[in-house]
């Protein structure tokens, strides 16, 4: 180690400091420790631009995002159980969503027939080419750099993917009620997500997200997965869950069942009873269903202004208000669940409350506006 001499620092002759220095570099030479580096050069060693403070894969030196869902499952025994879990067989085409570096893709190739994994990051892409070319399964690899919310599916047999967390909903509602046929889903996804769709009527958690899917679907839940197998390290565990779609759905208009369970479970814990003697919704439905001429005795502009939580009777006899809302109410009380809270309902239940409103002529979906099916999807 080296050492000063007794005396202060600025009696030191200017040779002497030399001396010391050239000692000093010679010792961290000798030791294998890099050089100093400026504090303020944000360049790295080969000069090209980026910094050093950053989330890496170890192994392709990629940046990854999270605040685009870019965790990677690096588990090779995870890995090998969500193949497992799928099923996938020797003569099926997987439809992989968000592949990344392709740890799961090279899984899926080693057993399917064919791998369609559609990626957005044109980076990901160069790194997961390079790795199916390396392994020889080029052949059985098609990638579309793509959108996966944007972009339309080939045919597929399977899903297998580790769903980046921000799109789950959108994909899940797109998968199930986007005309595609395919044996089952094997998915990825947050570990509260994953709860609330696996959720059953009167559990804490059920919601409009489950009720939606479930009217086509089944869901199985297949294991849970700590968040330490991700790089970066996500905040919170994940889980799998697999969906197969129904072979029997049942024969109802989608947009006034997404509409209806939209309206119902705003604010899922209060009575139906409640949320229909709501003086906005009372107005809405009745424009909607257009039993009565009100148009100008009923401006929706008044309407919307109204409080959510206004359950006081409307006197406003004259305009045939207070008859409809006396009529959404009876309904309800006629089929028993003007008490009921939606979060306690069956879907049977909720359908068969939908078809008394239909035949009364009321409706829940407005035809003049798109269709807003992740609206509809909300998990509340």
């Amino acid at each position: 180690m080296l050492q000063c001499p007794k005396s202060s620092v600025n009696r030191l002759s200017v040779h002497h400091l030399l001396q010391l220095s050239a000692q000093f570099h010679q010792v961290r030479a000798k030791s294998g420790r890099p050089p100093f580096k400026n504090r303020y050069d944000n360049k790295d060693d080969n000069g090209d631009g980026y910094t050093r403070k950053r989330n890496e894969n170890q192994e392709d030196r990629l940046q990854l995002y999270k605040s685009r869902g870019q965790h990677l499952l690096t588990n090779p025994r995870i890995l090998d159980s969500i193949v497992r879990s799928s099923g996938v067989g020797p003569g099926e085409t997987v439809l992989e969503i968000g592949p990344g570096t392709g740890n799961l893709t090279l899984k899926l190739l080693e057993v399917a027939k064919k791998v369609i994994a559609v990626e957005v990051d044109k980076r990901m892409v160069e790194v997961l080419n390079k790795r199916v070319s390396e392994r020889g399964f080029g052949d059985k690899l098609t990638i579309i750099c793509e959108d996966a919310l944007k972009t339309d599916f080939p045919d597929f047999d399977l899903v297998v993917a580790n769903i980046p967390y921000g799109i789950s909903s959108p994909l899940i509602a797109k998968l199930v009620f986007g005309g595609y046929q395919f044996r089952n889903a094997t998915l990825l996804l947050q570990k509260e997500f994953a709860n609330r769709l696996l959720a059953n009527p009167g559990d804490s958690e059920f919601n409009r997200l489950a009720v939606n899917v479930k009217l086509v679907a089944e869901i199985d839940h297949i294991m849970n997965v700590s968040k330490r197998d991700f790089v970066p390290i996500p905040k919170v565990d994940s889980s799998v869950v697999k969906i197969r779609l129904r072979s029997e759905v049942p024969n109802l208009d989608l947009n006034e069942w997404w509409a209806f369970t939209k309206t119902c479970f705003g604010k899922k814990n209060k009575t139906l009873g409640a949320t229909f003697r709501q003086k906005k919704k009372v107005a809405e439905l009745l424009n909607l269903s257009k039993l009565t001429s009100l148009d100008e005795n009923i401006e929706k502009h008044d309407s919307c202004n109204r409080s959510d939580d206004e359950e006081d009777e409307w006197e406003d006899s004259g305009t045939g208000v207070k008859s409809f809302k006396e009529k959404v109410v009876g309904i309800l009380r006629n089929a028993g669940l003007e008490d009921k809270r939606p979060s306690k309902l069956s879907n049977e239940e909720l359908m068969h409350l939908l078809s008394l409103f239909n035949e009364a002529g009321i409706c829940f979906h407005d035809e003049s506006r798109p269709v807003d099916i992740n609206a509809s999807f909300a998990a509340s």
